[in-house]
C-alpha cells in the first residue's frame, strides 16, 4: 500500500506477480493490510479490485492521489477492520480454518501478525529477496540496519518455510538464521514486456550509440563508477541514460547528476514505464549493471532475455542465474568496462545476436512453492 502510485521495484513485481497468481488459483485468497490504526482484511474480491491500484502509477492521478483512492478502496470493500489488539481474534472469526499466512516482501513481519498467525495454528511462509542490509550496511539508510536484523530473526523465530530467489541469497541467509530452517529456492519470473516508444522522453539519445543502466540511484547499485568511465572518456563518451529514482546516502552522485549539461552524453531519467525501459534496452548498445551486490538481479535478467548485450559486475548470484550470457567485468578493472563499452559502440544496437538466454518463469516458480505453502 506504501507503494501505490509509485514505479514498481523488483520486490513489488514479485507480490504483484503472486497476488496475481493467488487470485487466479482455485483457493480462496485474502489480503490482510496494516494501516495507522489496525488492521484491515479483503476476501479475494476485494484484493482482485486493489490490483489496479497497486500496478504501478495510474495515469492522470498524482502519487498522493493514487494513495487516497487505495486506501478508501481498501476501507469500502473491507470484510473487517479492527485496532492491533484484536487482530487475532479478527483472524479467527473471518478466516476459513487451516487457512496459510504468506508473505512475499519484508513489510509487515512483525511480532503481532507472526505471533497471531502462530496462535492460530496457522502455516507461515516467508519470502526473504536478500540480506543486503546484514552483509553490506554501509549501503543501507541510517537506522534501517537493526530492524532488518530484528526482521530476519522473527523469520527465522516463525517461519515454517522460506522462500529464496537464489541459491546465493539462501547461502547468505542462512549464515544469520537458526540452523535447521525450512528453505526452497525458486527463481523469479522474468515478465515480457512490449517495447513502447512512444513513452521515451525527449532529449534523451536516439540516433548515437547509447547504454542504459536500471536501478534505485544508490551507493549499492555503482553509479559513481560509471560516472568515473564517462569522465575518463570525455567527449568521445558514447551515450549513457541512468533510469531510476534518486536514493539514499549518494549525494556526491546527485551532486555530479544536478551538474550534467543539457545535450551530454550521460542523462538521468526517472518514473519510466515498463514499456519505456524496454524500448530503451532494444535500441541500446548495452545494458550496464555495475552494482556491488544483489539478491537476484532482475534488470539483468530482463536485458538478457530481450537478447541485449549486457555488461556485469563479477558478481555469484548473477553467475548463478545468467551463466554465461553477460559479458563479466570486475569494477576493479576499469579498463576492461572501457574496452567492452567502446566495443560494442562500435556495433551499435545492431550487434550480433547474443548466445540464446531462457530466463526463468513465474510458471516453473510457483509450480515449485505453491505446492509446499
Amino acid at each position: 500500500m506504501r507503494r501505490a502510485g509509485k514505479v514498481l521495484t523488483g520486490v513489488d513485481r514479485v507480490e504483484l506477480a503472486y497476488v496475481r497468481t493467488l487470485i487466479a488459483d482455485d483457493i480462496p485468497m485474502f489480503g490482510l493490510i496494516r494501516s495507522r490504526i489496525g488492521y484491515i482484511l479483503l476476501d479475494q474480491a476485494g484484493v482482485e479490485l486493489m490490483v489496479p491500484l497497486l500496478s504501478g502509477p495510474v495515469s492522470n492521478e498524482t502519487v498522493e492521489a493514487q494513495q487516497r483512492h487505495s486506501w478508501r478502496h481498501a476501507r469500502e470493500h473491507a470484510i473487517g477492520r479492527v485496532p492491533p489488539f484484536l487482530l487475532r481474534a479478527m483472524l479467527r472469526r473471518k478466516l476459513p480454518t487451516g487457512f496459510a499466512y504468506l508473505n512475499v516482501g519484508h513489510s509487515n513481519l512483525t511480532d503481532r501478525v507472526l505471533g497471531a498467525m502462530r496462535s492460530l495454528d496457522v502455516r507461515i511462509t516467508t519470502f526473504i529477496h536478500d540480506v543486503i542490509p546484514l552483509d553490506f550496511p554501509e549501503f543501507q539508510r541510517d537506522g534501517t540496519v537493526q530492524p532488518f536484523a530484528d526482521m530476519i530473526a522473527r523469520v527465522g523465530k516463525f517461519a515454517d518455510l522460506v522462500i529464496y530467489n537464489s541459491k546465493d541469497t539462501q547461502a547468505r541467509a542462512q549464515a544469520h538464521l537458526p540452523s535447521g530452517s525450512t528453505s526452497i529456492v525458486s527463481y523469479l519470473g522474468t515478465d515480457e514486456v512490449d517495447s513502447k516508444v512512444t513513452d521515451i522522453p525527449n532529449g534523451v539519445p536516439r540516433d548515437t550509440p547509447f547504454f542504459v543502466c536500471i536501478g534505485t540511484i544508490e551507493p549499492r547499485k555503482n553509479h559513481a563508477f560509471l560516472l568515473d568511465l564517462w569522465d575518463q572518456m570525455g567527449t568521445q563518451a558514447p551515450g549513457l541514460i541512468i533510469a531510476g529514482g534518486r536514493g539514499w546516502k549518494n549525494e556526491e552522485v546527485f551532486a555530479r547528476l544536478d551538474a550534467l549539461s543539457a545535450g551530454g552524453p550521460v542523462y538521468e531519467v526517472s518514473g519510466l514505464s515498463d514499456g519505456a525501459l524496454a524500448a530503451l534496452m532494444d535500441r541500446a548498445a548495452g545494458v550496464l549493471f555495475p552494482s556491488l551486490a544483489e539478491g537476484f538481479g532482475l534488470p539483468a535478467t530482463e536485458a538478457a532475455a530481450r537478447g541485449i548485450p549486457l555488461i556485469a559486475n563479477d558478481l555469484p548470484v548473477l553467475r548463478e542465474i545468467l551463466g554465461d550470457i553477460p559479458i563479466y567485468a570486475s569494477v576493479s578493472d576499469r579498463y576492461l568496462w572501457l574496452n567492452k563499452i567502446n566495443e560494442l559502440a562500435s556495433l551499435g544496437p545492431n550487434a550480433p545476436d547474443q548466445q540464446q538466454y531462457v530466463p526463468p518463469t513465474w510458471d516453473a516458480h510457483f509450480k515449485t512453492v505453491l505446492r509446499l505453502t
